[in-house]
């Protein structure tokens, strides 16, 4: 059971300007399955979920057509949430456009669902965190475009600020920091692998001449990553391995000068 005072989330959405979900997580017994109450609830808000075929995602796409008719043509500022209850839950956003032409900065709207009881001031920083946090990640263009084209570090973002329906953190420009840390990190694990698994020699082995383990201008006692890969050793074995091979060769041609 959770403390009285840390905030509980059911679910958060990233929804364009039509209410299409573009990245989202729904978290706990709330619309996770057929059997919850929540998923009663909605099942019977709409005629298109009351037969016995619907899906959980049929649910959550009828939930999330209902959010999307209470907000649509409200525009909330990124400092300034805005608040409606959708089938007894508490739905509190940030983003949006009206049909004037005004709002924020684009029609994205960052969605973060609630129980009932949930504060709606703690739900509104809880938005406007995020979605700072986004619009810091997308250069301040928070169009369905921008998103869709990064929605790896939007998903990242969700993972940064909610673990389990728990917020880990707020503040936008720590979430942007740590989605950004963490991206580097990701590409940097798949440069690693990349050069494991493309064919080539690793650690600089490849020789001058462009010739493979073993071809014209090799440096003997080199490995290639698939010689390495084959065996069963992790990733810093065969680096490992492919440095001392590599000295050694190295040094049996320098001494046969």
């Amino acid at each position: 059971m959770l403390p009285p005072l840390l905030p509980r989330i059911d679910a958060i959405l990233v929804l364009d300007g039509d209410g299409n979900r573009l990245a989202g997580k729904y978290y706990g017994d709330f619309l996770t399955s057929l059997t919850s109450s929540s998923s009663r609830a909605v099942a019977a808000s709409s005629d298109e979920t009351k037969s016995k075929g619907a899906t959980v995602e049929d649910l959550r796409a009828a939930f999330e057509r209902n959010v999307q008719s209470k907000v649509v043509g409200i525009a909330a500022r990124p400092d300034a949430a805005e608040v409606v209850t959708v089938n007894g839950r508490t739905c509190v956003f940030c983003g949006g456009t009206n049909p004037h032409g005004g709002g924020g900065q684009g029609d994205v709207r960052v969605v973060h669902v609630g129980p009932p009881n949930e504060s709606e001031l703690v739900l509104a920083h809880l938005a406007e965190g995020m979605y700072g946090a986004l619009s810091h990640l997308m250069g301040g263009a928070t169009d369905r475009t921008m998103v869709l084209d990064n929605l790896e570090l939007v998903f990242l973002l969700i993972d940064e600020h909610c673990d389990g329906g728990i917020i880990l953190e707020t503040d936008s420009n720590k979430l942007a920091s740590s989605v950004l840390l963490r991206d580097d990190e990701g590409r940097g694990m798949q440069q690693e692998q990349d050069i494991m698994g493309g064919g080539g020699m690793p650690m600089g082995s490849q020789a001058q001449g462009g010739g493979g383990a073993g071809g014209p201008g090799a440096v003997p006692g080199a490995v290639s990553a698939s010689t390495m890969m084959s065996g069963d050793m992790s990733l810093g074995q065969a680096f490992r391995q492919a440095r001392d091979q590599l000295i050694t060769g190295l040094a049996q041609r320098d001494g046969g000068y």
